[in-house]
C-alpha cells in the first residue's frame, strides 16, 4: 500500500476582475506526516513562476468544510453547498481559492484510510526524529 496520496483538484482563484480564473492545483497526504496536508500550485498559476507548496493541518480542512476555521496564514470556510474557500496568507499579499468540497471529502476520504483520524500519532517516528535532533546538536 503507498504510504503517499495525490489528488488533483481545480481551483478557482478569485481576483478582482469579476471572472474567476480556474488554476489547476493538487493536494498531497503522507503517511509520514500524518497530521499535515499540502495544496501545491504548479509555476505556471503563481506570480513567481515556481511550483508553490502550502502545508496545513489535515484537521484544518476538515473543519473548514463545516464552518470558518483557521486564523494564521491558511484559513478555510464553506462557501455555499458546494465550494470550499482556502485562503493563504503571505507578506506578498492573499491568494484566495475555491475548490469543490466532494473533491476536498473524496481526497479526506481517501487520506483516512491511510491514516485514520484519531490515529495520526501511531505513524510518528518520534525515538528516530529524537535521534536525529540529538546528533544534530552534538
Amino acid at each position: 500500500m503507498s504510504t503517499v496520496i495525490e489528488h488533483a483538484v481545480e481551483a478557482r482563484l478569485v481576483a478582482a476582475e469579476p471572472q474567476m480564473l480556474t488554476i489547476p492545483a493538487s493536494l498531497h497526504y503522507d503517511r509520514d506526516d500524518p497530521f499535515a496536508v499540502r495544496m501545491t500550485f504548479p509555476a505556471p498559476a503563481t506570480l513567481e513562476g515556481v511550483d508553490v507548496s502550502w502545508s496545513f493541518g489535515r484537521e484544518l480542512l476538515t473543519a473548514g468544510l463545516e464552518e470558518s476555521s483557521g486564523d494564521g496564514d491558511v484559513r478555510i470556510r464553506p462557501y455555499g453547498y458546494e465550494r470550499t474557500v482556502l485562503e493563504f496568507h503571505a507578506p506578498e499579499g492573499t491568494a484566495i481559492v475555491h475548490v469543490r468540497t466532494a473533491e476536498l471529502r473524496g481526497f479526506l476520504k481517501r487520506s483516512a484510510a491511510l491514516v485514520p483520524v484519531g490515529h495520526e500519532h501511531l505513524h510518528l517516528e518520534i525515538d528516530e526524529d529524537l535521534a536525529e535532533l540529538l546528533r544534530d546538536a552534538c
